[in-house]
């Protein structure tokens, strides 16, 4: 049987929905006709890719990794059909949190200076790749050490890290903190696409507590209610001011990269070049 977008579309819908029930009315059909395409699509594969045990399904390893594809797939055709995409193709600039930094608006100003015939669109998303595993975004700005070999990145600039503390607690009355000062406080960790884990501390010397959030929002709201402390870079004071949170320097944590990051092998977009020797020039115009 010939695979169709419809079959994608729908796999994408139960995945996303974890039932059948609920994708169903996602996309406007029953729930028998439903099935059938999720299992045409199966055995066109010669794989699982849905868990059917439970009542709320699960992707298998195999669903997992075709995930990915399909929504990168389906991206493209909606960018082709788009009619947009005929009059300028758009850069489409992802990023998790805190974009480039103090450097965002600049960035975006120059480029509309410089490039008026090329939209640079900036777009949060809350994932690893920030979108770029899904086709959702060009290229994107990450941090922490990226071992993927689907990516080729450039080095920017490497940033120091700061504490992220409530802005009414002793720790705030400090000049600068260690990581150890954190150690009795819950930590807040960024989960899906954070750079801090336990494992910046001494195995012994961990903090007890870990309230795991899934986004920069949640992650902030966790601090400014006193529940939590945080680490980052010195970019997110520079992009997240708040009245209850308070950020110092951490004197004993190691700075984090920040790279530009783009799929290896696959048609790139033809301004990255533009963008990566702008990104240069602001660093060091810093």
């Amino acid at each position: 049987m010939t695979m169709e977008l419809r079959h994608l579309r729908a796999f994408l819908a139960i995945a996303e929905e974890g039932t059948i029930t609920r994708a169903a009315t996602r996309l406007h059909t029953g729930q028998p006709a439903l099935s059938r395409t999720l299992r045409q699509l199966e055995t066109h594969l010669g794989v699982r890719l849905v868990d059917r045990s439970t009542h709320h399904l699960e992707l298998t390893a195999a669903g997992r990794a075709f995930r990915d594809r399909a929504a990168a797939a389906l991206a493209a055709v909606d960018t082709a059909f788009d009619p947009r995409s005929l009059a300028a193709l758009p850069l489409r600039l992802g990023h998790p949190w805190a974009a480039l930094g103090d450097l965002t608006l600049p960035l975006l100003r120059r480029w509309d200076e410089e490039h008026p015939g090329v939209p640079l669109e900036l777009r949060r998303v809350d994932d690893r790749t920030a979108g770029l595993a899904q086709g959702k975004v060009d290229v994107a700005l990450l941090r922490g050490e990226l071992r993927s070999p689907d990516l080729v990145t450039e080095l920017l600039l490497r940033e120091e890290r700061v504490a992220v503390v409530p802005a009414d607690s002793d720790l705030a009355g400090r000049d600068k903190l260690a990581l150890a000062d954190l150690t009795p406080w819950p930590i807040a960790l960024n989960t899906v696409a954070g750079t801090t884990t336990l494992d910046l501390w001494p195995a012994a010397a961990r903090p007890r507590t870990v309230i795991e959030v899934t986004n920069t929002d949640e992650w902030l709201t966790a601090i400014a209610a006193g529940r939590a402390v945080g680490i980052s870079t010195s970019a997110t004071p520079r992009m997240h001011t708040h009245p209850a949170i308070a950020y110092r320097p951490l004197t004993d944590a190691p700075p984090v990269p920040l790279v530009l990051a783009w799929h290896r092998g696959a048609p790139a977009h033809p301004a990255i070049p533009d963008l990566i020797r702008l990104a240069h020039e602001l660093v060091a115009e810093r």
